[in-house]
């Protein structure tokens, strides 16, 4: 660095003065130091912000499936409704993750939580069929596990995995335009992702799209 700064002095003895501006080259050592002052949670924020738009929404426009047209695969078993409609890290022993759009009517919501979430009639029944998590607090991987490019060898260690994952809850609920009032009754569509470890579990969907009254 002093070197640079040296060679930059001795040039600019050789031009006008107002022609001469010496800027020395960023430091890298600065530079690494700022990047590693940074803590995991910002990192992993701003690695999804960075992604959001143009990998992890196409990701999800592109293996999105109905909720009925779904729910008639998982008659055939889990594996066939993965293998038609699902994402998964690879590794059979992974989960399957599904990307579903429908409509239904609230039956239930708890929406003064920082938890909030909401329980959805989907076939008119009058019983609920799937849990809608508004969050920001909101359980589960599904999001970072349906991405195809991302890969767990990619990252530090499973604690900034398990971060990233939060980070990708933590978007989504920020993008949503949350309910408010006594919605029982109501009718909601989404769009959203979810995690199924055996056919007959009820759904527990993080949605990146929700509207009340109408399609997402």
């Amino acid at each position: 660095m002093r070197q640079a700064i040296l060679s930059g002095a001795l040039a600019c003895l050789m031009l006008p003065a107002a022609a001469c501006k010496i800027v020395p080259n960023p430091d890298p050592d600065a530079q690494s130091e700022a990047s590693a002052a940074q803590t995991d949670e910002a990192r992993m924020a701003v690695y999804v912000e960075d992604r959001w738009q143009g990998e992890v929404l196409p990701v999800i426009s592109e293996n999105t499936v109905s909720y009925d047209d779904l729910r008639a695969r998982l008659d055939e078993g889990l594996d066939a409704a993965g293998a038609a409609h699902g994402l998964r890290p690879e590794g059979e022993a992974n989960p399957w993750n599904f990307v579903v759009t429908g409509s239904g009517t609230v039956t239930e919501a708890k929406l003064d939580s920082r938890a909030a979430k909401m329980q959805v009639d989907m076939d008119g029944d009058g019983s609920a069929d799937v849990t809608l998590q508004l969050g920001p607090v909101i359980r589960g991987t599904a999001l970072r596990d349906a991405m195809p490019f991302i890969v767990f060898t990619d990252f530090r260690d499973q604690i900034e995995f398990a971060k990233l994952a939060r980070a990708m809850n933590d978007r989504a609920s920020a993008g949503l335009e949350k309910p408010e009032g006594d919605v029982v009754g109501e009718e909601v569509s989404f769009t959203g992702v979810f995690t199924l470890r055996a056919a007959g579990d009820t759904p527990e969907i993080v949605p990146t799209e929700l509207s009340m009254g109408g399609a997402p």
